[in-house]
């Protein structure tokens, strides 16, 4: 067996052994911070990675020393053979998990079960009917909420994205830390980031400084306990002393994680990213089709991954559009 010590490591020393893998561009929603308000053009389907083409880069990177594997879209779940793709990939010696906007996953219980998944990241931006419709453009909040309780009665850990947007939902960041008090959920807010076609600006971002002050503003000090950040992690987290879960807080604008950085993505269609924000991309699927390794390409794509998102190292040099622009729509790189 060959030896995976060094072969995803960057030029900074990151070892990257985290793969983040989209299934699809398509999705059930239309949410305002992944999609463009005119959809996406979709790329052809032949073009789109077959189940077998999934697990054999996968196989590869998991050769090359990653141990964990996180599936996103779109919405993974809504692909034919996800059932598929989730058994082929719980074969290979890696932590599987995936991030999914719940509204069909009480139709996967028993195969996320099968599979080994022990938590799952739902997305849910905010408590309030109407305005979880306004944001992903679709009915389904009773829905998703009520499968959020179904995963926790079922077993799994549960960890409730909400991209906190100024102006629409950031008067309910106290409300989502309070859903933390009876259920054993695991509230992630994340810094609305800038993709192609989402409208971004810095007005409308809502700062981990603003999150904590709301925070300390509410709760006592001695009810606030910092937990420890695992490596690598992206957040940093907390708990209100006394309630199940926690929340925690993803500042990938303010305050960016890059140093500890273990990730690299998959697209549906075979590109390879090494950073969320970066404008180039790595084609695995035609030389994969073609018969030829992927070992080297793999190799050279994470030697080139710069050191602060994709070299957006100041907020001055994020704030500009050309940077957004240029990059894929959220939907197409995959959450």
């Amino acid at each position: 067996m060959r030896s995976t010590e060094g072969m995803l490591t960057d030029t900074f020393g990151r070892n990257h052994n985290y793969l983040r893998i989209s299934l699809t561009e398509r999705c059930n929603l239309r949410c305002t911070y992944c999609m463009p308000a005119d959809g996406i053009q979709l790329s052809p389907k032949e073009h789109i990675m077959t189940y077998e083409e999934i697990y054999t880069i996968a196989k590869e990177f998991v050769s090359m020393g990653v141990t964990k594997i996180r599936l996103t879209g779109g919405e993974p779940l809504v692909r034919k053979d996800a059932s598929l793709i989730l058994e082929k990939l719980a074969s290979l010696p890696v932590q599987l998990t995936l991030t999914t906007n719940g509204v069909i996953v009480d139709k996967f219980i028993e195969q996320f079960k099968k599979c080994g998944i022990k938590t799952l990241n739902v997305s849910l931006d905010s408590l309030d009917s109407k305005k979880n419709k306004e944001i992903t453009r679709r009915s389904y909040f009773e829905k998703v909420y009520q499968n959020i309780l179904l995963l926790i009665k079922e077993g799994f850990i549960v960890k409730v994205n909400c991209v906190l947007i100024k102006g629409f939902n950031d008067n309910e960041i106290i409300n989502f830390i309070n859903l933390s008090k009876d259920l054993p959920v695991h509230v992630r807010f994340i810094e609305f980031m800038p993709f192609d076609g989402n409208q971004w600006n810095m007005d409308k971002l809502v700062s981990l400084q603003e999150i904590l002050s709301q925070v300390h503003s509410n709760y006592n000090e001695n009810q606030i306990i910092k937990l420890e950040d695992a490596p690598n992690d992206t957040t940093k987290s907390y708990r209100i002393k006394g309630y199940q879960g926690s929340f925690a807080i993803i500042s990938s604008v303010t305050n960016p994680f890059c140093d500890g950085c273990n990730r690299i993505r998959l697209t549906a269609n075979g590109q390879i990213k090494n950073c969320l924000f970066s404008t180039k991309e790595s084609d695995l699927l035609t030389p994969l089709r073609a018969g030829k390794s992927i070992t080297s390409i793999i190799q050279k794509t994470i030697q080139s991954k710069l050191k602060t998102r994709n070299g957006m190292d100041t907020l001055d040099k994020f704030s500009k559009p050309k940077f957004h622009s240029e990059n894929r729509s959220m939907i197409k790189i995959g959450g």
